[in-house]
C-alpha cells in the first residue's frame, strides 16, 4: 500500500486539508501530513469548509516533520512552504504552490480546499 505524506508549515490547514480528501477517497493508499512549525491545533476554517464536503478533520493533531518520514513515505507533496520548507527526496516530492489560507475570509478557505481537492483527485489517479 502506498504511503502519502503532505507537509505546509504549520500542518494546521492546507495539509490537513489533503490527508482528509486524499483518505476519503484513495482506497489502494493511505495518507498522513506533517509541518515545518507546528501550530498547537487544527484551524477552525479549516474545519469548517471541509465540514461542508462531509470530512470531519477536528480530531486531527498538527505535528512536525522528520527525518525518517522521508524514508516512512512513498510519495512527499509539499504546499508553498517557501522557506521553512523540509529537505525531502527530490525522488520523492512534489510542490504543490497552493496559498496558506491562514487569516483569510472563509471564502479563501473554500477556494484552497478545492484546489487542495483537486489535485489530490488527480495525484490519486496518476500514482496510486
Amino acid at each position: 500500500m502506498k504511503k502519502v505524506l503532505f507537509v505546509c508549515v504549520e500542518n494546521s490547514c492546507r495539509s490537513q486539508m489533503a490527508k482528509g480528501f486524499f483518505n476519503a477517497s484513495a482506497k489502494q493508499a493511505i495518507a498522513d501530513s506533517a509541518g515545518t512549525q507546528p501550530a498547537q491545533k487544527i484551524n477552525p476554517g479549516a474545519i469548517e469548509v471541509m465540514k461542508e464536503k462531509g470530512i470531519d478533520i477536528s480530531t486531527s493533531i498538527p505535528k512536525t516533520i522528520t527525518p525518517e518520514m522521508n524514508e516512512k513515505f512513498d510519495i512527499i507533496v509539499t504546499m508553498g512552504c517557501i522557506q521553512s520548507c523540509p529537505i525531502t527526496p527530490s525522488d520523492k516530492t512534489i510542490e504543490w504552490k497552493i496559498d496558506d489560507p491562514k487569516g483569510k475570509d472563509i471564502a479563501f478557505f473554500r477556494q484552497v480546499r478545492d484546489q487542495i481537492n483537486e489535485k489530490v483527485k488527480k495525484l490519486i489517479k496518476e500514482v496510486i
